[in-house]
């Protein structure tokens, strides 16, 4: 399957968090790694969006739309570092 990078999240997200949540740094609970949210792969399908780590693929997150509701998963990052401005 192709996938796309974490920016693609960014128009998605956009609707639940005040700010940019591609530019916050997430640590997987896989393999340890932290990187931008921006890094991660994106594969999107009819059935949702899932985001995997870069280093090791595991699933960092989900999100699943259907008309007016949605469901976001953050089930695969252990932590999540937001830059204030």
């Amino acid at each position: 399957m192709q996938h796309v990078d974490g920016n693609a999240l960014a128009g998605a997200l956009a609707e639940f968090f005040s700010f940019d949540v591609t530019t916050a740094v997430a640590r997987c609970n896989g393999c340890g790694a932290t990187d931008e949210f921006a890094r991660a792969l994106v594969y999107t399908s009819p059935a949702g969006t899932v985001v995997r780590c870069a280093s090791c693929d595991h699933v960092l997150a989900t999100l699943v739309e259907s008309g007016d509701r949605a469901w976001l998963g953050f089930s695969g990052v252990s932590a999540l570092e937001v830059r204030r401005a």
